[in-house]
């Protein structure tokens, strides 16, 4: 019941996201044409856990879905998640931010001159 409650507390773009990573995780499987026993004890998960993930659960730790990612030899991108150059939105605000224009004072300007 605590996964039911907290899965309605999950916005639905990121629910969404995760149903087509689980979607995704499982036709990776199926490409590979790898048994759900086999997977599941290659990513050191019980198959129910593996159904979950394929599902798309938000109750599995992202653990989980980071070790049948590794089993599939699909971990590449995964450190790039969150990674500052993907950010568009922070990288908009960092760029607002960004003085208008740069002043040199004038003692700086005298000690290049020697």
């Amino acid at each position: 019941m605590r996964t039911l409650r907290f899965l309605h507390a999950l916005p639905i773009p990121a629910r969404n996201a995760l149903r087509k990573l689980g979607a995704d995780i499982r036709d990776a499987r199926l490409r590979r044409r790898l048994s759900t026993t086999l997977v599941a004890q290659r990513g050191f998960l019980n198959r129910k856990t593996l159904r979950k993930i394929e599902k798309g659960d938000a109750g599995v730790s992202i653990g989980g879905y980071a070790s049948l990612l590794f089993v599939l030899g699909m971990t590449d991108r995964l450190g790039d998640l969150a990674d500052a150059r993907f950010d568009r939105v922070g990288l908009t605000l960092e760029e607002e931010r960004l003085p208008k224009r740069v002043r040199v004072r004038k003692k700086e300007r005298a000690g290049a001159r020697t």
